[in-house]
This record gives C-alpha cells, structure tokens and sequence, in this order.
C-alpha cells in the first residue's frame, strides 16, 4: 500500500497546501506590521514646535504682532 494511504499522511499536495498556508500567514504578519508602522505618530520636527510655541505665545498676548511676524517669518524656511 502506498504511502499516502496511511492515516495521518497528507502526500505531496497537502504538503505544497501547508507551504501556501506558511505563506500567507507571512504575508499577513508583514502587512500588519506595515499598518502598524504607518498608524505610529511621527514625532514633531523642531520647526513646528517652534511655531507652535510662538502662536501660544501671540494667542496669550505675551509678544505683540510685530514681534510674531519678524520671529515667524524667521522660523519659515526659504
């Protein structure tokens, strides 16, 4: 009797089944991870602190419009 009539032997095609499942479970992981990095928040860049601070400083009255602009216009890059 051949080898895959055995109970508990899957022969050649239920092996190539469980390699496409191993596959696929793979590619699943790396698309989660993909996600996941993608949702992540980003840390703020200097610059925009910067003028996140300076438009606090302005909306609280601390420096007056002349002084917001020159300093905006400092942090603004070229």
């Amino acid at each position: 009797m051949p080898y895959w009539h055995y109970p508990g032997t899957m022969g050649w095609a239920g092996g190539i089944g469980m390699l496409v499942l191993m596959a696929l479970v793979l590619a699943a992981l790396v698309a989660l991870v993909v996600v996941l990095a993608r949702r992540a928040p980003q840390p703020p860049t200097p610059g925009d602190t910067a003028r996140r601070i300076l438009d606090e400083r302005f909306a609280r009255g601390e420096i007056d419009q002349e002084e917001y602009e020159r300093r905006r216009d400092a942090l603004t890059p070229r």
